[in-house]
């Protein structure tokens, strides 16, 4: 979720000759590529997606841009368009004016949009809470509320919240324990033994998005046997069938390993199995670091982000196809 300084590779080279061109917004699709394309051209991280009551596709992105809240939107899915909104245009009480991190908006069943998102605590600066926010309109303005949903300071925050419905009808949040925002230092603040834990939770919420009912329980972890570098990140639950698929990714996202992976269970509350195999990564899609992926409960279709800039200042939202069969996922 940080900036980067990180110097640019020569793999840029490569990826700026074989993939895109440099336009703000969506270049047109002449037929489908296989493989991820470019869906913005602009620094638009941690892309989270819905379909709202007009039928129209629109994702949510880490503040950038000059917003605090990134809306875009798109007819087809394919071609997207860069939206001049600020999404979240007023402040909670809790949090100061940083740091507004991967954002994820939903549907509620009164046609309310409810957005979750990070925001930078008064109470610890540096650290994050998850906060809510309601709006009658898909692009907003979003009116956050007082209380947030996960705070869990004393262990490095709550950040990369993203809301589910279950088939009968129960809303969830996953979102993940920012642990090695207290980490010992090294590779993204937790490279260092010894390793802090960094565990994504499940939190049941009421029918209105916002009221918690009950504990969260954790439902992933990193794992160092698993290869997960040191953390894993930006989960997001759907169901397939009668399976539970888990996407989150690993590593740290200025690290070329960054990646998208999936666990899958049959139970949402778990235990959930990693197949640890990339869904996205470097080596199956030619970006630089592409990772924070979010992929539709209709499960045929994702966003994601990648370093797009030779200074790695910023990072592009792409689209992919996938097709998911039993337990298994993969980029068409």
């Amino acid at each position: 979720m940080r900036p980067s300084s990180i110097k640019s590779r020569s793999t840029w080279a490569l990826l700026t000759l074989s993939l895109f061109s440099p336009v703000l917004g969506s270049p047109l699709v002449q037929a489908r590529r296989k493989g991820p394309w470019l869906g913005l051209n602009t620094n638009f991280p941690d892309p989270s997606f819905m379909k709202a009551a007009d039928n129209k596709w629109y994702a949510f992105g880490t503040n950038g841009n000059g917003k605090r809240v990134q809306v875009a939107v798109s007819n087809d899915f394919n071609t997207w368009t860069l939206l001049d909104i600020e999404a979240l245009p007023t402040l909670s009480t809790w949090e100061t004016e940083n740091d507004h991190w991967a954002p994820d908006v939903v549907m509620r069943d009164d046609g309310k949009y409810v957005m979750y998102y990070s925001g930078e605590a008064k109470s610890k600066l540096r650290h994050h809470c998850v906060g809510t926010a309601i709006a009658d309109h898909p692009t907003g303005p979003y009116v956050p509320s007082n209380t947030p949903l996960s705070c869990r300071l004393d262990r490095g925050g709550s950040i990369d919240p993203a809301g589910f419905k279950d088939k009968d009808g129960s809303r969830y949040v996953v979102f993940k324990v920012d642990g090695n925002s207290v980490g010992h230092g090294g590779d993204c603040n937790n490279g260092i033994e010894p390793l802090v834990s960094t565990p994504v939770l499940l939190q049941k919420v009421a029918a209105d998005g916002v009221t918690p009912i009950g504990d969260a329980v954790q439902i992933l972890d990193r794992n160092t046997a698993d290869n997960d570098g040191p953390l894993v990140e930006a989960p997001n639950l759907i169901l397939h069938g009668d399976t539970y698929f888990l996407f989150y990714s690993t590593h740290c996202f200025t690290d070329p390993a960054y990646d998208v992976r999936w666990a899958t269970s049959k139970s949402i509350t778990g235990p959930y199995t990693k197949k640890n195999v990339p869904l996205i990564n470097s080596q199956n899609t030619g970006l630089i670091s592409p990772g924070g992926g979010n992929v539709c409960g209709c499960g045929d279709r994702m966003l994601f982000h990648g370093f797009c800039t030779e200074e790695r200042t910023s990072r592009c939202m792409y689209v992919a196809d996938v097709i998911l069969d039993g337990t298994t996922a993969s980029i068409a």
